[in-house]
C-alpha cells in the first residue's frame, strides 16, 4: 500500500460563519443588526446634506441611497463573490471618516451645492480604485499586525466609538430644551438595562439588543421624547436616480484628500476583519483580507453612481456578534435585504429613523464596549514580559483618546495630515504598527 493511501482523509471542518439558521431567525437577526448601526448609515447624508444645504427632498434622496448602497455592499461582503467578499458577518455602511473631506470640498464649492456633491462623487470614485488596486498589498502586511498590534487597535476602536453613544444620548441640538436631561439620561439607563436583564434570560440572550431597543422606545414614547409624526410624511417608495446631481467631477485636490482617507479606511477595515475572526473563531487569512478590502473598494467606486459615499465595515456590528454569539454571515445578508428596503421604501426608513437617540445610546454602551473588550482579549495573548509592549499599548490608546479630548488639537497641521491624526482609529493604528516595529524589531512580528 503506497504512501497515499495510508494518509487519513482531510476532514473540512465547517466555519462557524457557515451556519445555516432558520429564515425566520435570520431576518429578526437581520433587524437587530440594521437598527443597531441605523444611526451611523444616515448620519453621514444628514451631515453632508445639511452642510450643502440641500432641500428636504434631496436630504431625503441621499439618505435612502446611503441604505441602498450600504445594503448592497453587505450583500456582497457576507455573501461574496470570486475574489470579492470576506464572507464574513459584516455589515458595512456609509464611513463617517471621509466627513471632514467632504465638508471641505462643499466649502470650497458654497455657490454651486450640486457640483460640490459632483467633485464629491468623483473624489470617491477614484480613491475607491485606487483602494481596490492595493486591497492586496494591505492584506500581504498583515504580520505586521501581531496580538500587542491588533488586539490595541481593535480596542481603540471600541474606545473611539463609546463617545457616539454618549452623543446619542445627550442629544444632536444643543440648544434643545432636553439636550442632555435626565430624561434622556433615563432613557439610556433603562435600554442598557434592558439588554444587561436580556442577557441573563437564555431565550432572549440573542435578541438582546432588539428587546433594548425596541422596549428603550416604547419607554422613551411613554415619556413623550419618542416622536412618529414625520413617519407619514414623504414618498412611501422612491427607487434611486443614478447620478442626480449631474455627472461626477474630478478634482485633484479633493481626489487627492480621498484617497488619504481610503487608505486610513483601508487599515480601519482590515482591522474590522481581523475583530470579527476573533469573535467568531474563525481563521482570517491574506486572501480573505484582500477579498474583504476589494469588496468595499469596489462599493466605494459604485456608490457614487446612486448618490452615495464610500460604505465600509462597521466596527459597532462586530459588537454585536460578541454580545448575541450569533455567527452565522446569512443573518447579515437578511439585514442587508432589510437596508435595500429602507433605501426603496423611504417610509420604513423614517419608522426606524424615529427611535430615539438615548436609547441607540443605551445599547451603543454594550455594543461598542465590547469591541473594546474584545481587543482586551486579543491583547492577553501578547508578550507582557516584555516592556515595550506596555509602551505600545499606552502611545497607541493616547493616540486615540487625543482627539476625543481635544478635537481641534491637529487643526494647524496640514490638511492631509490632520485627516490622519484627527482620526482615532488610524492614529492609534499607525502608532502601534510603527512603534512595534521601532521597539520591537523583527522579534515583533507575529508575536
Amino acid at each position: 500500500m503506497s504512501s497515499a493511501e495510508l494518509k487519513e482523509p482531510t476532514i473540512k471542518t465547517p466555519r462557524p460563519e457557515d451556519e445555516r439558521v432558520s429564515p425566520l431567525k435570520a431576518v429578526v437577526y437581520g433587524i437587530q443588526h440594521i437598527l443597531s448601526m441605523y444611526g451611523g448609515v444616515v448620519a453621514v447624508p444628514l451631515v453632508v446634506g445639511s452642510a450643502a444645504k440641500l432641500p428636504a427632498d434631496e436630504m431625503g434622496l441621499i439618505v435612502a441611497a446611503a441604505l441602498f448602497v450600504s445594503g448592497l455592499a453587505t450583500l456582497l461582503q457576507s455573501l461574496g463573490l470570486p475574489h470579492l467578499g470576506a464572507k464574513l458577518p459584516l455589515v458595512n455602511g456609509t464611513t463617517i471618516g471621509a466627513a471632514s473631506t467632504m465638508l471641505a470640498i462643499i466649502a470650497a464649492n458654497q455657490s454651486d451645492p450640486h457640483r460640490a456633491m459632483r467633485v464629491i462623487f468623483g473624489a470617491v470614485i477614484v480613491a475607491g480604485v485606487v483602494g481596490f488596486v492595493l486591497a492586496g498589498l494591505f492584506a500581504r502586511i498583515r504580520r505586521f499586525f501581531p496580538p500587542v498590534v491588533t488586539g490595541t487597535i481593535i480596542a481603540a476602536m471600541g474606545i473611539s466609538l463609546l463617545p457616539v453613544a454618549a452623543g446619542w444620548v445627550m442629544g444632536s441640538d444643543p440648544k434643545a430644551p432636553d439636550y442632555g436631561s435626565l430624561t434622556s439620561l433615563g432613557i439610556a439607563l433603562f435600554s442598557l438595562a434592558v439588554v444587561l436583564v436580556c442577557n441573563r434570560i437564555k431565550v432572549l440572550a440573542q435578541i438582546s439588543i432588539l428587546v433594548g431597543i425596541v422596549a428603550g422606545t416604547l419607554f422613551a414614547a411613554a415619556l413623550g421624547h419618542a416622536d412618529f409624526s414625520a413617519v407619514n410624511h414623504g414618498s412611501v417608495i422612491a427607487f434611486p436616480k443614478p447620478f442626480y446631481f449631474g455627472a461626477p467631477v474630478f478634482e485633484i485636490g479633493a481626489i487627492l484628500s480621498m484617497i488619504i482617507v481610503i487608505i486610513v479606511t483601508l487599515m480601519e477595515v482590515m482591522a474590522d476583519l481581523f475583530a470579527v475572526g476573533e469573535t467568531i473563531g474563525t481563521e482570517i487569512d491574506d486572501k480573505r483580507v484582500a477579498d474583504g478590502l476589494r469588496a468595499d473598494m469596489l462599493g466605494a467606486v459604485v456608490a457614487p453612481a446612486f448618490n452615495s459615499f464610500a460604505p465600509t465595515a462597521f466596527a459597532q456590528n462586530v459588537g454585536l456578534v460578541a454580545v448575541t454569539g450569533i455567527k452565522s454571515r446569512f443573518t447579515v445578508a437578511a439585514g442587508a435585504g432589510v437596508l435595500i428596503l429602507l433605501g426603496l421604501f423611504p417610509w420604513l426608513g423614517r419608522v426606524v429613523a424615529a427611535i430615539p437617540g438615548p436609547v441607540l445610546g443605551g445599547v451603543g454602551v454594550v455594543l461598542f464596549g465590547t469591541v473594546a473588550s474584545s481587543g482586551v482579549k486579543i491583547l492577553t495573548k501578547a508578550d507582557f514580559e516584555n516592556p515595550h509592549n506596555l509602551v505600545i499599548i499606552a502611545v497607541a490608546l493616547a493616540m486615540v483618546m487625543f482627539p476625543i479630548g481635544a478635537p481641534h488639537l491637529y487643526d494647524n497641521l496640514p490638511t492631509w495630515l490632520s485627516m490622519i491624526l484627527g482620526s482615532g482609529i488610524s492614529s492609534a493604528a499607525l502608532a502601534a504598527v510603527l512603534l512595534n516595529l521601532l521597539l520591537n524589531g523583527r522579534k515583533g512580528l507575529d508575536k
